[in-house]
């Protein structure tokens, strides 16, 4: 792995939780509920491609 990528993303600086007001918390939980959505979008999309294959794949033999 190249540790000096020119175009790496810059590491996150871990955010404190306890310094944040409540509409950041409140914009964060959106934020990071949106991301879940993405997520679980890809994983139904992931799960049907692997059905899919599965079902092709995995059919009886030919004769």
């Amino acid at each position: 792995m190249i540790e000096d990528d020119p175009f790496a993303p810059a590491p996150k600086k871990p955010v404190s939780i306890e310094l944040m007001s409540i509409g950041e918390l409140e914009a964060r939980i959106v934020a990071l509920e949106a991301e879940i959505e993405v997520c679980k979008k890809a994983i139904a999309s992931k799960r049907a491609q692997r059905s899919a294959a599965d079902s092709l794949f995995s059919g009886p033999p030919a004769s």
